[in-house]
C-alpha cells in the first residue's frame, strides 16, 4: 500500500508538471501575441503607405489632377512701329447720303 509520503510526493510531482505546462502555454501565448502584433504592424504600415501612394498618384497623374491653366505667354513688341497711312486728298467731293426715316 502507498503510504502518505508516497501520495504526497506523487501529488507534488503532478503539481510541478501542471505548473510547468501552464508556464509553457503562457510563454507560447506571449510569443504568439508578439508575433501577431509585429505582423499586424507591418501589414498596417504597408496598407497606409499604399493608400497614401494611391492618393498621391490619383491627384497628380490620374483624373483627380487639376486641369492645366492656360498660361499667358508674353508677346514680343515690334521694335519699329509700322508706318501709319496718311490720308490723301481727293479731287472730287462725294456727298454723303441723307438717312431716311423708317418706321
Amino acid at each position: 500500500m502507498a503510504t502518505g509520503k508516497e501520495r504526497e510526493a506523487r501529488a507534488a510531482r503532478e503539481r510541478a508538471r501542471l505548473y510547468q505546462a501552464r508556464q509553457k502555454f503562457h510563454e507560447g501565448r506571449t510569443r504568439r501575441r508578439t508575433r501577431d502584433n509585429l505582423i499586424a504592424g507591418i501589414v498596417g504600415g504597408i496598407l497606409i503607405l499604399a493608400v497614401v501612394g494611391g492618393q498621391i498618384a490619383y491627384f497628380t497623374l490620374g483624373p483627380g489632377a487639376p486641369e492645366p491653366a492656360p498660361s499667358l505667354t508674353p508677346t514680343q513688341t515690334p521694335t519699329e512701329a509700322p508706318p501709319t497711312p496718311t490720308p490723301t486728298p481727293t479731287d472730287s467731293v462725294e456727298p454723303t447720303p441723307e438717312p431716311t426715316a423708317t418706321s
